[in-house]
């Protein structure tokens, strides 16, 4: 992992990490499918996207 950060935003609980998965065994697509299934086991949502995506989507 290398950040993370976690606040409140209309009362739900949202996180945000940055992780590195240049070492990773299974490819993005793979791995996001994998979090989201986690995810709706646990009852909670996630979403994974790539660094340059979530760049391009927070300049301003």
């Amino acid at each position: 992992m290398l950040d993370i950060t976690q606040t409140a935003i209309e009362g739900l609980f949202t996180m945000i990490m940055v992780v590195d998965i240049s070492k990773s065994n299974i490819d993005f697509d793979a791995l996001k499918s994998r979090l989201s299934q986690k995810g709706q086991e646990l009852a909670v949502r996630v979403d994974a996207q790539r660094e340059e995506v979530f760049h391009f989507m927070h300049r301003i």
